[in-house]
């Protein structure tokens, strides 16, 4: 193990490599380094034709994490898990400057694992009947990613999926003590994800691992502190305490509830928590659109976790990015108990973070690694999840990936959604049933549309096919939409509209605000009154 600064780091990086890495949103990356690898790039016009592959988005929206490999020439293919968050590498995607790749981020931490273990790749059958599949594209963004990386295979008469394995010449990760022999702990950071499985991969592939740390000790790492081991690591780069280069997030620079360091009070925040003072009266709730289907979907949280309280175990929560973040405040400070929430990267409890910060969460039970997490999802360990919703059609099928066409394209990118929505036994996707300048008001616990969003969520057919409805409906699977007037239900494979708001003409604000006919309940219910009062929910 060598200790270097970060230019030296990016320095070791030959023309044409794989790089893989670590992180999730801002949390685990290598933030200095591939700062010093884009400012190498800049400088000198190398390292060039890089594979770039990550499995969780990994960037703010703008500047940092892999944005620093957007620049043409730079990257000559890109596979990642999610990309809203590197706009820079989706811009290089929709101007035909890379092989663009969307893999699902599950697959590609096991992608990691089988490298190292020089099997056959990843054999599931998460991705089936998506835009994943070859049947519809096989994960390509772009015309120019030709190359196969998954195809579809028959075992047993069953198909599958086969996604390919490749060599990982750099690996990218971080953590947060080093000692002489290069051992790292994790204890600043809010989960060590995948970086053990990427480490092992670019081992085991003849290729080098550079980490960078906070901090250097000459006292040997504790054996069971130890996330990855010395053996495994090639350079360490100390990037201190910096903030802007070694921040705990993206989004904070150190939250000791994310390690479990310190307790939080009043861990479980959320819109609806009471807070004013000593006399803890209730902080009215602004009932806008998001507001209420939260809350509608706080009341199907507490429902799942009724109907599963006589089991003997707790149910299994795992909540998206956005809308979905605060589903689980809103339920434990309704006074909801028994269900556990976890995040994709590895925290196992406490209160899931968003934004720059999300896949940490306050005051975990448990974190194990991002690999481990994804095994357990897959196989049918989630009992609900809760996701967004931006495009929905008339089969029930989900688009999160990607929108628009040609150069005006938008790429989001699948993260674990895939992962999650083929193997959660119920699925509540939340979303406003329009889009662009909608505005709602609760006036006496009726729901009135003030301006109408221009664009329509619901449409004759998606435009990139995340989620197949009717393939997860033939598992067996519980699927809902939950908008702010409207809430459908995956039957028959049909999307069908079964409860609207009260003040809600269903003919104008429903049916007519849908781009392609829908399917209508015998019988409509009301949605549930106390999602339209001003008070915090009482759900216990």
């Amino acid at each position: 193990m060598r200790i270097v600064d970060a230019a030296a780091a990016a320095a070791l990086i030959p023309d044409g490599a794989t790089v893989a890495s670590a992180g999730f949103v801002g949390a685990g990356h290598a933030e200095a380094v591939t700062a010093a690898i884009e400012a190498r790039f800049l400088a000198r016009r190398g390292p060039r034709d890089l594979t770039l592959v990550y499995s969780a988005g990994q960037g703010d929206r703008a500047n940092r994490g892999v944005n620093h490999f957007g620049h043409e020439g730079l990257v000559r293919r890109v596979i990642g898990g999610h990309w809203r968050s590197a706009p820079k590498l989706s811009r290089l995607a929709i101007d035909e400057k890379c092989e663009a790749y969307n893999l699902p981020q599950g697959v590609i931490t096991h992608l990691y694992r089988a490298i190292a273990a020089k099997s056959a790749g990843v054999i599931t059958r998460i991705g089936l009947n998506t835009f994943v599949d070859p049947l519809h594209g096989g994960g390509r963004l772009n015309a120019r990613a030709v190359a196969p990386v998954v195809e579809r295979i028959e075992l047993d008469g069953e198909p599958w999926l086969r996604y390919l394995p490749f060599a990982v010449h750099v690996a990218l990760v971080r953590g947060t003590t080093a000692d002489a022999q290069g051992n790292i702990s994790c204890e600043h950071e809010p989960f060590h994800h995948e970086l053990l499985a990427i480490a092992q991969a670019a081992r085991n592939s003849g290729g080098i691992v550079i980490a960078q740390v906070k901090r250097l000790t000459e006292r040997h790492v504790e054996p069971q502190r130890v996330r990855l081991p010395g053996i495994l690591v090639d350079y360490v780069v100390v990037a201190g305490d910096d903030p802007a280069t070694h921040g705990m997030t993206f989004g904070e620079h150190f939250n000791p509830a994310y390690t479990g360091e310190l307790r939080t009070p009043g861990a479980w925040a959320s819109p609806d928590q009471a807070t004013a003072g000593d006399a803890a009266a209730p902080t009215p709730v602004v009932l806008d659109a998001r507001a209420i289907v939260q809350r509608r979907a706080a009341l199907e949280l507490a429902a799942h976790a009724a109907r599963n309280a006589g089991t003997g175990r707790r149910l299994i929560v795992n909540l998206g990015v956005g809308m979905p973040a605060a589903v689980a405040g809103i339920a434990r400070d309704a006074g909801v108990e028994g269900f556990v929430p976890t995040v994709e990267a590895g925290p196992i409890g406490g209160t899931p973070a968003d934004g720059l910060s999300f896949g940490a969460s306050s005051d975990p039970e448990a974190i194990v690694d991002e690999p481990a997490q994804f095994d357990f999802y897959d196989g049918g360990g989630l009992d609900l999840a809760f996701l967004g919703l931006a495009e929905v059609d008339v089969a029930g099928n989900v688009n999160v990936s990607m929108f628009g066409h040609g150069a005006h394209r938008s790429i989001a990118g699948v993260g674990g959604f895939i992962n999650i929505t083929q193997s959660a036994r119920s699925l509540v996707f939340m979303g406003t049933m329009t889009a662009g300048g909608l505005e709602v008001e609760v006036v006496g616990g009726r729901l009135r549309i003030v301006a109408e969003g221009r664009s329509a969520k619901v449409v004759g057919q998606v435009s990139h096919l995340s989620f197949n409805g009717p393939y997860v409906a033939s598992l067996g699977r519980e699927v809902l939409y939950l908008t702010e007037r409207a809430v459908f239900r995956l039957m028959d494979g049909r999307l069908t509209l079964v409860e609207v708001a009260p003040g809600i003409d269903v003919e104008r604000d429903v049916l007519a605000r849908c781009a392609a006919p829908v399917a209508v309940a015998d019988s409509l219910a009301t949605m549930d009154p106390r999602v339209f009062h001003g008070g915090p929910l009482r759900l216990a």
